[in-house]
C-alpha cells in the first residue's frame, strides 16, 4: 500500500529541514493533537495515538539533504515512511511524505484513511516549522 502526502513548501533550506527531521525527537512536535504517548531514543521513536496501538519507527536510511527513511520496528507490520526534501531556488524547500506498507488487503482497507490523515497532518506540521 502506497500513500503520498501533498507537497508543502517550507521557508527553510533543504539542509535545515533535513537536520530537523533527522533528529527523531523533533517528530513529537509534528504529531497530531490526539497523541497519547511519545518516547524518543537515539535513532528511533515510539508513539501512540488515542485508540491506536503503539508504533515504533527507527531511522533506516538517510541521504543528506534530500531524503530520510523511517521504518517500522515491528516485523508484523512492515512499512516505511520517507521524507523527500527538494530545495527551491528562493531559500525554501518542498517536503513530501511517502508511506509504503506491506499489509494484507483487509488490514490495508482498515488503516488507509487513518494513515493518510496521519501523514497529511505530519507534513502540514512540517510546513509550519
Amino acid at each position: 500500500m502506497n500513500l503520498e502526502s501533498p507537497k508543502v513548501t517550507v521557508q527553510k533550506s533543504s539542509q535545515e529541514i533535513f537536520d530537523y527531521l533527522s533528529k527523531v525527537e523533533n517528530f513529537e512536535q509534528l504529531m497530531p493533537e490526539n497523541i497519547d504517548k511519545f518516547e524518543a531514543g537515539k535513532e528511533s521513536f515510539l508513539f501512540a495515538l488515542k485508540g491506536m496501538p503503539e508504533i515504533e519507527l527507527k531511522l533506516q536510511d538517510i541521504e543528506a539533504p534530500k531524503k530520510i527513511v523511517l521504518g517500522s520496528a515491528n516485523d508484523k507490520f512492515p512499512f516505511s515512511l520517507t521524507a523527500d526534501i527538494e530545495e527551491n531556488a528562493n531559500a525554501s524547500s518542498n517536503v513530501q511524505l511517502l508511506f509504503d506498507g506491506k499489509f494484507n488487503p483487509m488490514v490495508a482497507m482498515m488503516v488507509k484513511k487513518p494513515l493518510q490523515k496521519f501523514i497529511d497532518t505530519l507534513v502540514e506540521n512540517i510546513g509550519q516549522q
